[in-house]
């Protein structure tokens, strides 16, 4: 799908409108003097099957007959003409529709789904893309523009907003409007049949007018597109969304409306952070968070120091920051000392011996301008100081516009953020005013500023997931997934959707996960039996198809240490289930080598699946009492160390792991590298529908799993299909073999590459760099390099070529890559090739290139593009020899390269 066309359709020079009248009430007529009362300066085309005029303008009855192509069609005629409309304006070359559904929402369900199928058929025909059904359409102020069925147009600005409700559309326009809040585009989705959030967002990331986005969700259609869209728009600029059905009486709601399942608002969540977005819980919130992250600069840290003219308002606000999870700046001595003279030499200031220069600073309520001023350049300038809040409330003493005056003036230049409360009502407004009018984002009350700052805490921690470059695995591991596959095929044959725990253990077993030995016994004889073979002290557990939790049933007995203790336990634990769940069927026992860990910490790992985002990863509090804990974290797979410990940060139970002065700290490495371990159990075996470790042991020594639970299905569809985030595509790995014999490695590049890649480009001359970046680049910033190494496999690939470096056998090096960058709609990728400047003329760009040029064609784009400098000519003797058309273009001084892969 052409998403060029999005350009047209909301810049457009031209629009249409199908159903324009002037008949009260109409959505034809809103549509109609919203256009012509807008600053749009283009022809405005009405459209009826009867009328001969509408608001003065003539009116055309064929689509065909119309004096020029509209850029922009809005359709408000009855709904079963809609698929004609649409099929006649897209051969017309219309580039957009707003299809606002005049009437939609009241036809039967089957009506409808017969309706929307054959308008996305008819623009599938054509290039034509829409907006909708339901969609009460769109403005952008930015060119004048208001093609909707708003009550009141929109300032302009550099904030878009999105939204798939058209109660929040009209309702957001007229608070934003209250508050003098402008917008690059404001955007009413509708149904989302031809193109919902992962399109817009494409489109809105390279959307020049546009700085922040803003959504509200309530339900995602493609996860994979809109998880690729969302961290590749918010690398770029802040993205913020806020989620309808959070609750599941909420979403059984959105459920019955939209006939599709709901995800768990969790997940949402999860997704919502590994995106790098900030979720907020109201509107409010939404504009209050936007306006500080666009307006703060980036945190360093997340310690906030709070100076106030009165003790009270600093302990509120103290206790808000503490209660919300912030941190509270630890004042070194040299700062409290420098504070403490400066207010002792205040006139009339108390003594030093009063004074106790903590944080929250209370600078008391006599203080003069100046003195404020100095005291915020004092924290701005202190060691463990990352931020700081100013509050102010109103004194007899002291005018507050003259203190808003000197807080601007000291932090003009603070390489830190400013963040200000003037507190009060229309006497402390003129405060306010001077403080955002010097770019200080200021707020009412303490309790938004404080919201505030947390919010710019939350977006540091969810930007630095998309930025961070993961730890390499502690220990090489190799899985065993041949032995994995066979269990789970061998289930599968036998018409189970259950793994035995045994069986489970060994798809742990064989992804390297430690477990206890485990045996399946059918009788109490045969469980004596197998507690013989394994050795004792072992523990025994009921076997049962049906659900519930065996210690709180008494369906466990631990530390049995003879024959006769396992027959007696047999007898007990059976006693007991049948007491707890009558109808409980025992289908027979579980025997396990007791896993003697006296100071290990429990908890659980869990695998399941989501409607809509599909696998994820579930952490926590384990044991018996998991369910009434609800000490838990998701995150989506795939998994590095990294992630997997930021998945952990998010559980109290963390705490206890770290240790304490009486029991050492727990091998979060090894905890680590399990989730990363049952990421690739998922990934790899998609059969695997849940996976549950319950209890998980962990201490000092590392982990060991006692139980394990597996359900599984035959797969559907591609094996990473079902992931929202594609995975590292492993089987694009493969070895050639260079004319000199040389043994490369060729594989997708990984986040783990970035200290490799920093060897690598150092040892690239001056010409090779400037060929590759179009210029001489001095230095690369490191967040350019964890761009070049952190990828959405899905959009975008880098094939590195590595060898085992000749003086460290064992350890590989980088030798070149060659990286294509794929458009939204994958109608062509641009290809950036770069060799290590001493191994030329080695057949390596050639090998690379093919690479790349078999993997776009495999992936159906239609063209590989690119551009060299005109002085690389190397570049353009390469590209003639691999089939492309290489043309010069002087104006520019490039090559430009087009080489056809999968041309309609």
């Amino acid at each position: 799908m052409n998403l060029d066309n999005l350009n047209t359709m909301f810049r457009p020079n031209s629009v249409a409108v199908i159903g324009a009248t002037e008949e009260p009430g109409h959505p034809g007529a809103v549509l109609m003097r919203n256009l012509l009362a807008s600053k749009f300066i283009g022809p405005v085309i009405p459209v009826h099957e009867t009328l001969s005029s509408c608001f003065g303008l003539p009116v055309y009855r064929e689509i065909d007959t119309l004096p020029l192509t509209p850029d922009l069609a809005l359709i408000c005629s009855e709904p079963e003409t809609v698929p004609d409309y649409v099929l006649q304006l897209g051969r017309r070359g219309t580039a957009g529709a707003v299809i606002i559904g005049n009437g939609f929402a009241d036809l039967p369900a089957d009506v409808r789904a017969m309706l929307e199928g054959a308008i996305l058929s008819a623009a599938r025909r054509t290039d034509l893309r829409f907006l909708g059904p339901e969609s009460i359409g769109f403005l952008s102020p930015a060119t004048g523009i208001n093609a909707s069925l708003a009550h009141t147009g929109a300032e302009s600005g550099r904030v878009a907003f999105v939204t798939e409700s058209d109660s929040l559309f009209t309702s957001v326009l007229d608070w934003a409007g209250s508050r003098n809040i402008g917008f690059s585009h404001f955007i009413s989705l509708g149904r989302k049949l031809d193109f919902g959030f992962g399109d817009l967002l494409d489109w809105l990331n390279a959307d020049p007018n546009t700085r922040a986005v803003m959504l509200y969700v309530e339900e995602i259609g493609n996860a994979r597109k809109f998880m690729s869209a969302a961290r590749a728009t918010a690398r770029n600029k802040p993205l913020l969304v806020i989620k309808g059905g959070r609750t599941p009486e909420a979403a059984e709601l959105l459920g019955r409306y939209s006939r599709r399942p709901q995800g768990l608002d969790a997940v949402y969540d999860a997704a919502f952070r590994r995106s790098g977005m900030l979720r907020v819980g109201d509107i409010d919130s939404l504009f209050d968070a936007v306006e500080t992250i666009v307006r703060a600069r980036p945190l360093k840290g997340e310690r906030l120091a709070i100076l106030s003219n009165g003790r009270s308002p600093g302990i509120l606000v103290q206790d808000m920051l503490i209660g919300g999870g912030g941190t509270l700046a630890r004042l070194t001595e040299e700062t409290r000392t420098a504070l403490m003279d400066l207010l002792a030499g205040e006139p009339g200031g108390p003594a030093k011996a009063f004074l106790d220069a903590e944080n929250p600073v209370n600078i008391t309520a006599h203080a003069s301008p100046e003195r404020y001023a100095e005291a915020l350049k004092i924290l701005l300038k202190a060691e463990g100081v990352d931020a700081v809040l100013v509050l102010n409330v109103p004194s007899p003493l002291v005018d507050g516009q003259d203190v808003a005056r000197a807080v601007a003036g000291a932090a003009r230049r603070a390489k830190r953020t400013v963040l200000a409360s003037w507190i009060g009502g229309e006497h402390s407004q003129k405060g306010r005013e001077i403080l955002n009018e010097a770019g200080i984002s200021t707020y009412w009350t303490p309790d938004k500023a404080v919201r505030a700052f947390l919010n710019l805490v939350h977006y540091g921690r969810n930007q630095d997931m998309l930025m961070q470059t993961p730890a390499s695995l502690p220990t090489e591991f190799m899985p065993d997934t041949s032995t994995a596959r066979m269990v789970v095929e061998n289930a599968l044959e036998s018409g189970r959707s259950t793994l035995t725990v045994p069986e489970a253990m060994d798809v742990l077993d064989s992804y390297a996960v430690p477990v206890v030995e485990t045996r399946l016994s059918g009788s109490p004889e045969a469980a004596e039996a197998a507690a013989r073979e394994m050795g004792f002290p072992v523990a025994l557990k009921v076997l049962s198809p049906d659900s519930f939790c065996k210690t709180r049933a008494g369906g466990v007995a631990l530390d049995l240490d003879s024959p006769e203790a396992v027959r007696e336990a047999s007898a007990a634990v059976a006693e007991r289930v049948a007491e707890a769940h009558p109808d409980c069927r025992v289908a027979g026992y579980i025997v396990q080598r007791m896993g003697r860990r006296p100071r290990a910490r429990e908890v659980f790992v869990r695998a399941s699946t989501d409607p809509v985002f599909g696998p994820y990863i579930h952490f926590g509090q384990g044991g018996a009492d998991t369910e009434i804990l609800r000490d838990e974290a998701m995150a989506l797979p795939p998994l590095n160390m990294a992630l997997a410990r930021e998945l952990i940060s998010r559980t109290a139970v963390s705490h206890l792991l770290a240790g304490n002065r009486d029991q050492p700290g727990a091998d979060l490495d090894a905890l680590c590298l399990t989730l990363v371990k049952v990421s690739h159990i998922i990934i790899d075996i998609p059969e695997v529908q849940t996976l549950a470790i319950n209890p998980l042991f962990v201490d000092q020594d590392g982990v060991l799993a006692l139980d394990a639970e597996i359900t599984i299905a035959p797969a559907q569809g591609e094996p990473g299909a079902r992931l929202a985030i594609r995975p590292y595509p492993r089987e694009l790995e493969e070895c050639v073999v260079l004319p000199d014999g040389t043994r490369v490695t060729l594989r997708p590049i990984r986040p783990e590459d970035e200290p490799a890649h920093w060897e690598f480009l150092s040892r690239l001359s001056i010409d090779d760099i400037r060929y590759r970046f179009f210029g001489l680049v001095r230095e690369l910033p490191r967040s350019e390099m964890i761009r070049l190494t952190q990828i959405d496999y899905d959009r975008e690939m880098a094939f590195i070529a590595t060898a085992e470096k000749p003086d460290a056998p064992g350890q590989t090096e980088t030798l070149g890559v060659v990286r294509g960058m794929t458009k939204p709609d994958n109608s062509a990728t641009e290809f950036a090739i770069v060799i290590r400047s001493d191994l030329k003329r080695k057949g390596l760009g050639r090998i690379l290139m093919d690479k790349l040029i078999r993997y776009a064609r495999a992936r159906g784009t239609r063209f590989m593009i690119g551009e060299a400098l005109l002085e690389n000519k190397g570049m353009a003797t390469l590209a003639e020899r691999l089939g492309f058309e290489v043309k010069k273009n002087y104006d520019d001084d490039v090559y430009q390269f087009r080489l056809p892969l999968n041309p309609e």
